[in-house]
């Protein structure tokens, strides 16, 4: 999703007066480098900062949800609020087949 229509859509669910907009999510592409993911965090962040200039009623940019267990610890030193580790802690997962 682009930057333009992240703003749209969040200012279309902020007019839905019984929800509250907490935050964003975001998944880049896997990378074997951690690094590689960085430019999409700091995209994130620089889009909800942007978004908070705005003043959207009901909305309030508190929560940033980016990074895995491959490449947390840099969507931690790129902001991020949430994390998941899932594969960290459990490992892989198994699929029966």
């Amino acid at each position: 999703m682009a930057a333009t229509e992240a703003f749209d859509l969040v200012r279309q669910a902020a007019e839905l007066s019984h929800l509250r907009i907490k935050g964003l999510m975001s998944m880049p592409p896997f990378f074997d480098d951690p690094e590689e993911a960085r430019p999409y965090f700091r995209e994130l962040r620089r889009i909800a900062e942007e978004i908070n200039t705005q003043l959207i009623p009901r909305v309030e940019m508190t929560e940033l949800s980016m990074g895995m267990s491959g490449d947390f610890e840099v969507a931690i030193e790129e902001g991020a609020t949430l994390v998941r580790v899932g594969t960290a802690i459990f490992g892989e997962r198994v699929y029966n087949q």
